[in-house]
């Protein structure tokens, strides 16, 4: 016959750790439901974020701007070994061809000389380190013969100048790739910070910047600004040209430009030729360290590690490409972002 037992009931410890258990999950769930929702950020937070991104997004166009340079510079370079190269194996086949007819035509007066026939088969630096090699051939012959060899030396050391250039093209290119990913994931972050703002607090920002590009215009217009030459005066001109142009990395002109971009792009115009960077065009001239001595013309530079340069507008304004999202414009030196540095007189 089955025995029939009571359950078993649960320990006092249990129940007290399940109910204490529940009690700390009813009160975390309603803390939860009580809690107020994380604050949105203000629109002049999110312009304060952007402009960061966007002087990031800058300084590695630059860099940027530089590899693509170097990139540019070793390619043409390269190219110009090569041609080089070929041209200067032609002229050593040219010379062995030489040092082959004058075999043959031993052999038709009566057999080549062993010293030649030696060479002909070998490397002829074995050989011309010999005296008593060059005593058993002609004075034509040696001369053929140091020919080679100073043929054979030169293009030694193009192809080696050439796989070494090679080699810094590819870390190069790869340096050009890694910072084009840099400028682009700068420039991603800042879109979706401003795809936060709402359609009004987007058209505010738009309106804050129109105003005080209105204002460094009327600022320019009254002032009395003197060109720094008239090499300067043609490259301010053909900068005031592009006004409206939009700003996009990497570009020289002429539908869009980098801040850098638009300086070597304005002087080309005027017949000077200055380098591709901001920092590389600190040596385009005079250094003019006040700036009440700026002219009209000048290159001006910002930031501590100079990676923005304008032209100097006057009555305190420069023209410039700013950043991404904007286009060619005055603006007050004052609100760039970052301390004026020096200008440069091309």
């Amino acid at each position: 016959m089955a025995s029939h037992r009571r359950p078993k009931q649960p320990s006092r410890t249990r129940v007290t750790v399940l109910t204490t258990a529940a009690a700390a999950a009813v009160a975390l769930s309603s803390q939860a439901a009580n809690a107020a929702p994380s604050e949105k950020p203000s629109k002049d937070e999110v312009k304060a974020k952007v402009d960061k991104l966007y002087e990031e997004a800058e300084k590695a166009t630059e860099k940027y701007n530089g590899a693509k340079e170097k990139q540019e510079k070793l390619q043409k370079e390269i190219s110009t070994i090569q041609d080089n190269v070929a041209r200067g194996q032609e002229e050593l086949n040219e010379l062995r061809d030489g040092l082959g007819s004058m075999a043959s035509a031993q052999y038709r007066s009566g057999g080549i000389d062993p010293s030649l026939q030696l060479f002909l088969s070998a490397d002829p630096d074995n050989y011309l380190d010999k005296a008593s090699t060059l005593d058993q051939l002609s004075g034509q012959q040696v001369e053929a013969l140091k020919k080679i060899q100073s043929k054979q030396r030169d293009l030694a050391q193009q192809r080696s100048e050439a796989s070494e250039k090679l080699k810094d093209l590819s870390a190069t290119r790869t340096e050009l790739g890694n910072k084009k990913k840099e400028v682009q994931g700068k420039l991603s972050s800042a879109q979706k910070l401003l795809n936060t703002l709402t359609a009004k607090e987007k058209a505010a920002l738009a309106a804050e910047e129109q105003r005080a590009t209105r204002s460094s215009e009327r600022e320019v217009l009254s002032g009395s600004g003197t060109p720094a030459s008239g090499r300067a005066a043609a490259a301010f001109a053909a900068a005031q040209s592009k006004i409206g142009t939009p700003y996009v990395y990497g570009a020289t002109g002429p539908s869009s430009f980098d801040c850098s971009g638009l300086t070597s792009w304005a002087y080309a115009q005027a017949g000077v030729g200055i380098p591709r960077t901001s920092e590389a065009q600190t040596g385009a001239g005079t250094r003019i360290s006040s700036m009440s001595q700026l002219q009209v013309g000048d290159l001006v530079f910002f930031f501590n590690d100079l990676h923005h340069v304008g032209l100097y507008a006057g009555n305190g304004q420069v023209l410039h490409a700013p950043r991404t999202g904007t286009v060619v414009r005055y603006e007050s030196m004052s609100t760039i972002g970052g301390p004026f540095m020096f200008g440069v007189r091309v």
